[in-house]
């Protein structure tokens, strides 16, 4: 990318890793919970979990399984030089199971009348990629 039209304050995006193979196995049709134990680290996992927990009623299990998604990426972003600021894109696929374990912590929260955590989250995620949350919205319906 050109530097010109681009803003130079701002931090460049972070891209997490491949999981080829949680991605593989997935595909083959391994189901979430038994990748958790064998892939603990991924955040498309537990955010895969948290929201069949949520869709099924199980609010405080989504809550915490949304919980471990958004912590394993946290550590994911640092490893990868993320220092809490900047953007996070939808559109790099690896990025997909840290936001979508926060938006999902984000309805979590929202269903346990925790307040203050849907607006950090809300700002969060919309800081990390403005179109997040509409594709996540987009994908899960």
């Amino acid at each position: 990318m050109s530097i010109l039209g681009r803003n130079l304050m701002e931090p460049e995006p972070t891209l997490l890793p491949l999981e080829p193979e949680v991605i593989e196995s997935l595909a083959a049709g391994e189901e979430p919970v038994d990748l958790a134990a064998k892939h603990p680290t991924s955040s498309l996992v537990w955010a895969l979990l948290a929201e069949e927990a949520l869709d099924s009623g199980y609010t405080v299990e989504g809550y915490a399984y949304a919980r471990v998604g958004y912590h394993r990426g946290l550590d994911a972003l640092r490893a990868n030089g993320w220092r809490g600021q900047g953007p996070v894109p939808w559109t790099h696929e690896p990025n997909r199971g840290f936001l979508r374990s926060l938006a999902a912590l984000g309805q979590a929260a929202a269903a346990i009348a925790e307040h203050g955590e849907v607006e950090r989250i809300g700002t969060l995620l919309n800081d990390c990629d403005p179109t997040a949350a509409e594709q996540i919205r987009a994908l899960r319906s």
